[in-house]
């Protein structure tokens, strides 16, 4: 069966039809609607969404960890926060020692705070 176009996928949608692995974006359509924040584990809160963040927090490996065998060599992640107070306060929290590390883990995750 050769791939719907948009208008026979919008109208099966209309009759309360899905056609299984078809897919459109049109941004065109009236029916179109942007995204929602829906889950608590979003890490984009709506009303900071466009707020300008400047403190970050650098998460790097330790030169020779082991996970860089899986993660690569110059693996990061970086984080950004729209104030000082609650880059802070996410340092703090992603430096304790979490409660579901075993007794025998060490995290050896290295984090440090930037400012842009």
């Amino acid at each position: 069966m050769p791939d719907p176009d948009c208008a026979t996928l919008r109208a099966a949608r209309l009759a309360g039809k899905h056609i299984r692995g078809a897919e459109c974006i049109d941004t065109t359509a009236s029916e179109y609607q942007p995204v929602k924040y829906c889950h608590q584990h979003n890490l984009v809160e709506p009303d900071k969404a466009g707020a300008e963040k400047k403190y970050g927090i650098r998460v790097t490996l330790p030169q020779g960890d082991t996970f860089q065998r899986l993660l690569g060599e110059h693996w990061e992640r970086v984080r950004w926060y729209a104030t000082e107070a609650e880059r802070d306060r996410a340092f703090d929290d992603m430096a304790k020692r979490h409660g579901y590390y075993r007794k025998t883990d060490t995290p050896t995750q290295v984090l440090q705070k930037i400012i842009r």
